[in-house]
């Protein structure tokens, strides 16, 4: 793709939709950049500051056009000791070095590495998301005034049935200015968010962490600065296929992990903490008409604009308002389909969706629950192939010889199989194993064969293995000890 063919495609081909949609992602950023930087400890200023950053650096270094990077929930838990421990300075180093980390694994195309995240766990991700994005709403909701129960229904009936009528402008953003107006003509005593927390008067400016740049140093952050890499690429490829899927369209997943990367870094130059993709802010980005660069570009000047030029109006912005907004999110995000899918689907998929979703919820770690989802993805994978796995024999030379013929997949889930399926003890001059129709792949499998053949030798019987496919053959060739003159003595441990 030329530049002038992406410029087009990325930046000018949904000017209005990406501008309005940036702009009701910029009102929606503010609280919850707000409120991420409690959850790290940390002045809002250092959040919503990283906010504004990572989007518009994001904006033209990553590689999934329409999605929206900020600071996150998910980034802010991994900070939480490191603040208490060390202070804002240290985080700002680890921002730094979480970046170059990012860079290098976009070097090193770690992103590939996401075909290995199966259908299920992408799906019980997206719903533990959708759930969590709901539970951070209920403090909003819990042991308030009457008063914001009705706010948040018309809010919800405004982005709801608004479409009907008219997709012109972004439903969400009608809710937000509706709701404001509301609240400040007829004087609403309910939460905004100017109560969530002091708003930036400046804009940032460029420091360097002011910590000793020795090993110490290094010995401190290096933990952390890991944990924020892998954390914050795990959410921004999840999301990155997330919104694949909603656009139908690809995204280049190693440019993302790079872009993550950049991003995180002048953000720590900026005197703002590490962030990733966001997958509800994404999905409003969406939803709201967002598709190219520009969206995520609109979002982080308008959250700076908001914050630092209009703050005593965004002040006012009723919490009710976003909380709506964000109930609609975590409805749309939440994949209604795998629920009914729980009967159809095969039992270990629903299982796998299940757990990464219990243990996302139950821990608030996406991690986690990705690692837990993956895992059990390559168990019940193992097991499954492993089963795949056929020896039939048949007697020749009057009863002096059997060919074996193996078909299927040899590896460490299906080696003691494999092995089991020959009869060592029947009296025999000749043995011949035909495996064209079988593939060894791993070092299981060559122990296995060698078992295989070693064990009919000291019975005995003349033993000839055929059929090895080029990729099986060279790792026997290289492996086996069954064709080493002193094949027997290794196996008898002699």
């Amino acid at each position: 793709m030329n530049f002038k063919t992406s410029l087009h495609q990325d930046w000018l081909s949904n000017i209005r939709g990406d501008v309005l949609a940036g702009a009701v992602v910029a009102l929606a950023l503010i609280p919850e950049a707000i409120a991420f930087s409690i959850i790290a400890g940390v002045d809002p200023k250092v959040s919503l500051y990283a906010s504004f950053c990572i989007a518009v650096v994001i904006a033209f270094a990553g590689g999934r056009p329409g999605m929206i990077s900020a600071a996150t929930g998910a980034m802010a838990l991994v900070m939480v000791t490191l603040v208490k421990d060390h202070g804002l300075q240290y985080l700002l180093a680890a921002t730094v070095l979480t970046g170059l980390l990012q860079i290098l694994a976009g070097w090193l195309r770690l992103g590939a590495l996401m075909r290995f995240v199966s259908r299920s766990v992408v799906t019980g991700f997206v719903n533990a998301l959708a759930i969590l994005i709901f539970m951070a709403q209920l403090p909003e909701l819990i042991g308030v005034s009457w008063v914001v129960y009705p706010m948040v229904a018309a809010g919800l009936a405004i982005i709801y049935l608004l479409p009907l009528v008219t997709k012109a402008v972004p439903s969400p953003l009608v809710c937000i200015v509706v709701l404001t107006a509301v609240a400040m003509v007829l004087k609403l005593d309910i939460r905004t968010v100017g109560d969530m927390g002091q708003l930036p008067d400046s804009l940032p400016v460029f420091l360097l962490p002011e910590v000793p740049l020795n090993l110490e140093t290094l010995r401190i952050i290096l933990p952390y600065s890991l944990t924020l890499a892998v954390v914050g690429l795990l959410e921004s490829m999840m999301t990155a296929s997330i919104v694949d899927d909603l656009t139908d369209t690809p995204s280049n997943k190693n440019r993302e992990c790079a872009g993550q990367g950049i991003a995180n870094i002048a953000s720590g130059f900026l005197g703002g903490m590490a962030g990733c993709a966001m997958i509800g802010q994404s999905v409003i980005n969406v939803k709201s008409g967002g598709r190219g660069r520009l969206s995520a570009l609109v979002a982080g000047v308008f959250l700076l604009i908001l914050v630092v030029f209009l703050g005593r109006w965004v002040k006012q912005i009723p919490m009710a308002a976003l909380v709506a907004v964000m109930v609609m999110v975590s409805i749309g995000t939440f994949s209604w389909e795998s629920l009914k899918n729980l009967r159809k689907h095969p039992p270990s998929s629903s299982i796998v969706m299940v757990a990464t979703v219990a243990v996302v919820v139950a821990t608030h770690d996406l991690a986690k629950g990705v690692f837990v989802g993956v895992l059990l993805s390559g168990i019940f994978f193992a097991h499954k192939v492993g089963r795949v796995l056929r020896v039939s024999s048949e007697t020749a030379e009057e009863g002096n010889a059997r060919a074996y013929s193996v078909v299927g997949q040899v590896f460490f889930a299906s080696a003691g199989a494999f092995t089991s399926s020959f009869d060592f003890k029947e009296v025999l001059q000749r043995v011949r194993i035909d495996v064209s129709r079988a593939h060894f792949w791993d070092i299981t499998a060559v122990n296995a064969l060698d078992t295989v053949v070693m064990k009919f030798r000291r019975e005995g019987a003349a033993v000839e293995v055929v059929g090895l496919n080029e990729a099986s053959a060279t790792l026997v060739d290289k492996f086996a000890v069954h064709d080493k003159p002193d094949a027997v003595e290794r196996l008898m441990g002699h």
